[in-house]
């Protein structure tokens, strides 16, 4: 029987609603909810504290997480696990919920199968790259920040007749620029799934600059390349004048959109509601708009995305 659960979130937009709905559904069940301050080393460090319906009155809004988030190099040792697992006992936590990555969601994958803890996932990343799940926390916002930044570089773009060079976040997934550059009408993306050749770029370029295209936005997934390498090559190959803009980590911040508020709902309750039914080492996803339980060991593989149909639209739209 289910007491009382600990919760571990990461940063990005949507995470404080998950939480604010796993708090109230638990609170609905006489269930007791000890947040875990700084991931996986405030389990480490027994950093918790008592969450009630009032600590998550006014966060749905709010981007990033009240529980805060931190890398954690001690819980990929023995001697870190072995003292997470002092913490759990000590503060009699029945059970785990983590709201995170491939990383958060791979530490509760080891804590259900190497020492048996009752854990739950909710999949929050930007890059919506978590196995078997449709749609990740943050994902939708990330899109919709990036997308305002790039409506305004175009702005200028358009005013100054210049190329711009975008880079936006995706180390090893271009979801995010995948989208972006869909979404906002660009020329082209570069992504770390697809091969792609700057020189057919650059005669693309000159053929437009030829037709009168006085403008030009690439957007580049951070894994793929970088912009200022991307934009030295454009000029260096067609000698027109190139700008940069690095969003950074703007997409991970910001409001969540309505989208991630619901989806973020929907998780928190479905997260409380399986693990007190007996569920254990799985996390909650939405697939065709129902809910279902993906294992953890599944999750956490490499996720294999095809951008080649949106890929063919852009360019056909550019």
């Amino acid at each position: 029987m289910l007491r009382r659960i600990g919760v571990i979130t990461r940063d990005c937009a949507g995470v404080n609603a998950a939480l604010r709905a796993l708090v109230r559904t638990a609170a609905s069940h006489n269930l007791e909810v000890l947040g875990i301050i700084r991931g996986y080393d405030g389990l480490i460090d027994g950093n918790l504290t008592v969450l009630d319906r009032r600590s998550v009155s006014g966060i749905i809004n709010l981007g990033g997480t009240i529980l805060k988030s931190a890398r954690s190099e001690r819980f990929l040792t023995a001697a870190g696990q072995q003292q997470a697992l002092k913490t759990i006992r000590e503060h009699g936590l029945d059970g785990l919920v983590v709201i995170g990555g491939n990383g958060s969601l791979s530490g509760a994958h080891l804590l259900a199968t190497k020492y048996g803890i009752r854990v739950m996932g909710i999949p929050a990343t930007i890059d919506n790259d978590v196995n078997g799940v449709d749609f990740c926390l943050g994902a939708d916002t990330a899109v919709n920040v990036a997308l305002d930044a790039l409506d305004k570089i175009r702005d200028t773009a358009t005013s100054l007749e210049r190329i711009f060079v975008v880079e936006v976040m995706g180390r090893d997934c271009g979801y995010l620029a995948m989208k972006v550059a869909l979404a906002g009408g660009c020329e082209d993306v570069l992504l770390p799934e697809q091969d792609f050749s700057l020189e057919e770029i650059c005669r693309e370029i000159e053929a437009g600059n030829a037709r009168g295209k006085v403008s030009w936005i690439v957007i580049v997934a951070e894994g793929r390349a970088t912009a200022r390498d991307v934009a030295a090559a454009i000029t260096g190959l067609t000698g027109l004048e190139t700008r940069i803009a690095v969003l950074g980590h703007i997409q991970r911040g910001g409001r969540p959109t309505a989208f991630d508020r619901i989806l973020a709902a929907r998780l928190g309750n479905a997260a409380v509601e399986y693990l007190m039914a007996g569920e254990t080492d799985k996390c909650v996803s939405l697939k065709n708009d129902s809910l279902e339980l993906v294992p953890l060991e599944i999750a956490i593989q490499p996720k294999k995305l095809k951008f080649e149909p949106e890929y063919r639209l852009l360019k056909l739209l550019s």
